[in-house]
């Protein structure tokens, strides 16, 4: 039987970890003021590539010995977290912290019912309720049609949809492939997306004050990824998931503190309903897997 003090721990690694990718985000988009999209994905992506690779030489994983599928699930991964990458870059740069991170808040919704559409996965009513009613406040967040509308805040539904079908294929791929290799990949794929497209926009100068914050965000990047594996060995991951959210409260904060962005009603209120159906669907997932019955 797991311990209380191993789920909070567990509890504390998650926070820890969303609070990781949430300052990342932060200081990308306070560079995105003198850099562009395409140069931050590939200087960012070279100082995390170097962090990973040289955990990963540590760790002794450089070079796993992989079946051909595992490869092709690793290609497939990459596409879903570059295209995540893209789109959620995109409409960080464009709209204020927290309502872009309130939007992503959704994927645990969007992969419950993709694992049911595509794999099968038994959902029972309750759960697709859960969902119907989570994507009900991600619209009011978005507020298509209304004068407050962001059209950005469709790069950011683009990008659930994009790290839905990295999970999806995470999900598939074999328990001897490392986690931290699979990490490396995606930010070598990252970088490599930065060489490539960063000749179709103009390249402007990059200072020390660039360069430190994108060093920032890249150690907070691997933080975030580090903890995150530290978080599924500890704990029960249906004490432990919930505190995923606490990645909300992260943005709204900073979105306050480093951008004076102060949430409004609509969005505070989409915000709370995405969470709350969230956890319910954890609760409801939890639940299902100790009945053999479906929920």
């Amino acid at each position: 039987m797991v311990k209380l003090s191993d789920n909070f721990r567990g509890a504390a690694l998650m926070t820890a970890s969303m609070a990781g990718y949430v300052f990342n985000d932060a200081l990308v988009k306070l560079v995105s003021e003198n850099l562009g999209l395409y140069q931050i994905m590939l200087l960012r992506g070279l100082f995390t590539t170097v962090l990973l690779g040289l955990i990963a030489w540590r760790m002794k994983v450089l070079l796993p010995k992989l079946t051909i599928r595992d490869w092709r699930l690793l290609a497939l991964r990459m596409i879903g977290e570059v295209g995540g990458t893209l789109c959620f870059l995109t409409a960080l740069f464009n709209m204020p912290i927290a309502n872009a991170s309130a939007i992503l808040q959704a994927l645990p919704l969007a992969v419950t019912l993709a694992a049911a559409v595509f794999m099968g996965q038994a959902v029972g009513w309750r759960r697709f309720s859960a969902i119907a009613i989570g994507f009900a406040g991600v619209m009011i967040i978005v507020r298509p049609g209304a004068e407050g509308f962001n059209p950005y805040s469709l790069w950011a539904l683009a990008a659930v949809m994009f790290v839905v079908l990295r999970d999806l294929v995470t999900h598939r791929m074999s328990a001897q492939m490392p986690s931290i290799f699979v990490a490396l990949l995606t930010s070598i794929s990252i970088m490599l997306t930065g060489v490539v497209l960063a000749p179709t926009a103009t390249w402007q100068p990059v200072g020390v004050a660039e360069l430190r914050l994108l060093g920032g965000a890249a150690m907070f990047l691997v933080f975030g990824y580090v903890f995150g594996v530290m978080t599924m060995r500890v704990g029960e991951i249906s004490f432990v998931s919930p505190f995923r959210y606490s990645a909300l409260i992260w943005a709204i904060i900073l979105g306050v503190v480093v951008f004076g962005d102060v949430p409004d009603t609509w969005t505070l209120l989409g915000s709370a309903i995405v969470v709350l159906m969230g956890i319910f669907t954890f609760y409801r997932e939890r639940k299902a897997e100790r009945s053999t019955g479906l929920v």
